[in-house]
């Protein structure tokens, strides 16, 4: 059941040299190779007016492959109205992270991809196209700090998400539950409520299909404990973090409640033969009640059936003194190929730009708008009394440390740790208090490694 892990990008480069790319325009080569210097600003760029008679074919990387040829389109069709001679194609790539880590060391990806989620903060320069100055880039848009090194940003979240709980409203109305669980405890005989007295799935997992196993670790950082400065800052000076405290709050309460979730049958009966796909129309119809990942699946999951009323979004369920907070961050960051031509990251970025700035997008898919000021989607309406807080950025000198120190623990850093927890639980060879021990272990060894003062 154990799925392969991730490769870091700096140890691929080798691996993939022979590799052919599938398509695309971002180019290789000194003809297609343009300096930073002809490429404009990001913030001087006015979209509609600059730059009419540029030609140019440009190629996007996507995980949506549910909408690239259909939605995305649309977007692609209605940008073309200002810019008949910029042709865009999606490529819709399912295993996206590992997919896409790879093809960025070949260099002929395309034109513009999300960033995978592997690819360390110190590596974007080697990658992409420096957008703007991140005080430039700050001052208008939502969460510039997660892809931005050395005060350069190089990736432009497309839209925002905060962090909480999928579920069947109709599902858990049935069951006889009347206010939504504020602690683990309270979720978890919640999901005891739902097995008892539904035909639903209480909590399902999505196990084989990878990235949603690593969506909890999303809640480790304001959600556990309501602080912004813990993830990119007191978390990694801080002695073994995943140790249990009196209030059942902080990193050990996310994975205790997964653990505990699995180890009493509260998922569905097989993980691995989970489907990602499938589980939206049954969390529609009523098949599954739960299921934990960010506010951008709520949309997916109303146009998966005809019950999108049904569909609600909850807080995680930890509370700090009495009191519930949920992290808004950034999804997916939308990046630039420094390597194609000049023309091309142009075109890309005034397409990125209208995206982010006048398309449909963020209300069609339920996200955080990625310009400042703008209301927040109605899928949050079940938040009031949370706070919504976003993490402060790391302090100088320690941009990437974050990224150093997942990666040397191999916690918190893709889905492989967190599939650890619930095997441990599946198949109970080991209790959570192993599991966790055996994290603040290679937590102290990945401080130790990079220097790290433990506070």
């Amino acid at each position: 059941m154990k799925k392969q892990k991730l490769i870091s990008i700096g140890l691929v480069a080798a691996m993939v040299a022979s590799l052919t790319a599938c398509g695309g325009n971002g180019g290789n080569g000194d003809t297609q190779k343009s300096a930073n210097k002809d490429v404009p600003k990001f913030d001087s760029l006015n979209v509609g007016e600059d730059y009419k008679d540029l030609k140019a074919d440009i190629k996007i990387l996507t995980n949506r492959t549910d909408i690239c040829d259909t939605v995305y389109k649309e977007y692609a069709k209605e940008f073309q109205k200002m810019y008949p001679d910029i042709n865009i194609t999606y490529e819709g790539i399912t295993d996206y992270d590992e997919t896409v880590t790879l093809r960025l060391t070949n260099g002929d990806w395309g034109d513009i991809c999300f960033i995978p989620n592997k690819v360390d903060k110190s590596e974007f320069a080697n990658y992409f196209t420096e957008l703007d100055d991140l005080t430039t880039m700050d001052a208008k848009y939502n969460y510039m700090t997660e892809k931005a090194f050395d005060d350069k940003v190089y990736g432009i979240p497309n839209g925002g998400t905060a962090g909480g709980v999928a579920y069947n409203k109709a599902v858990w109305k049935a069951a006889g539950i009347t206010e939504l669980p504020k602690t683990p405890d309270e979720f978890l005989n919640d999901l005891k409520k739902i097995k008892d007295n539904t035909d639903a799935i209480p909590l399902y997992t999505n196990f084989s299909a990878g990235w949603t196993m690593g969506a909890w670790n999303d809640y480790v950082g304001i959600a556990s404990n309501g602080d912004p400065d813990y993830k990119n800052n007191e978390l990694l000076h801080q002695k073994n973090p995943f140790t249990k405290n009196d209030e059942n709050s902080g990193p050990y309460a996310v994975y205790y409640t997964l653990y505990n979730a699995v180890s009493n049958k509260l998922v569905e009966d097989d993980p691995a033969s989970s489907d990602w796909e499938s589980s939206k129309t049954k969390i529609n119809n009523g098949e599954i009640a739960t299921m934990v990942l960010g506010s951008w699946c709520v949309q997916q999951f109303k146009d998966a059936g005809d019950h999108a009323d049904d569909i609600g979004y909850m807080p995680f369920p930890i509370s700090v003194n009495g009191k519930q907070s949920a992290a808004a961050g950034g999804n997916y960051a939308y990046a630039v190929n420094k390597e194609a031509s000049t023309d091309n990251q142009i075109a890309s970025m005034l397409y990125i730009k209208w995206l982010i700035e006048d398309s449909t997008i963020f209300d069609d898919e339920g996200s955080i708008p990625e310009v400042k000021g703008k209301d927040l989607p109605a899928a949050l309406s079940e938040f009031n009394g949370v706070e919504l807080l976003s993490n402060n950025a790391a302090v100088k000198g320690e941009e990437d440390l974050y990224d150093k120190i997942t990666n040397d623990a191999e916690v918190l850093s893709g889905d492989d740790p967190v599939s650890e927890v619930l095997e441990g639980a599946l198949y109970g060879n080991a209790t959570l208090d192993d599991i966790m021990n055996e994290w603040n272990d290679k937590w102290t060894s990945a401080q130790e490694s990079n220097g790290v003062e433990v506070k």
